[in-house]
């Protein structure tokens, strides 16, 4: 009788630990990835709204040629610069080769072509890009060949994109 008492002691605490952990993982993962709704977004859309993460960045899921990417916005990049070996993976060919100056220094870089970049139903077709081979960060940088397409405003840590 003590034993399952024990047993019913222990399993009430590690229901009880698991929950806790359930519910903060889920308001951590929301407060470093606030944009991540924005997959679920389907259709053309005239106004995208992004909220600014805990490191002060601005991240969101999106598409490059209809398959799922996660950018980091960053309006100091001229082109949507893509690693070099995601691109291979979406299958991005890899044109003239170039040295690019990156927060990393110096770099092998490719010009490339996107057909279509989506952001949260924000949709630019042939669009400048830049396949990255030594890029430091696996993330894809939506630079101002997709961004000068948009208006764009930053207020009260959410930048909104707007379709011209």
């Amino acid at each position: 009788m003590r034993r399952s008492g024990l047993l019913m002691i222990i399993a009430g605490w590690l229901l009880l630990a698991g929950l806790i952990w359930w519910v903060l993982g889920g308001a951590l993962e929301s407060r470093d990835h606030p944009n991540a709704d924005l997959a679920t977004v389907s259709g053309p859309r005239r106004e995208v709204v992004l909220k600014r993460g805990r490191d002060g960045h601005y991240r969101a899921p999106g598409r490059i040629d209809g398959q799922p990417v996660e950018f980091l916005v960053d309006t100091g990049a001229t082109d949507v610069a893509v690693p070099l070996e995601l691109a291979q993976s979406l299958g991005l060919k890899a044109g003239a080769p170039f040295q690019a100056q990156t927060a990393n220094g110096i770099t092998l870089a490719y010009a490339t072509r996107l057909d279509r970049v989506n952001l949260g139903g924000l949709e630019a077709h042939d669009v400048a890009g830049t396949l990255i081979a030594n890029p430091g960060s696996d993330e894809v940088l939506l630079g101002m060949s997709f961004l000068s397409r948009c208006d764009l405003s930053m207020r009260d840590g959410k930048m909104r994109l707007r379709a011209r």
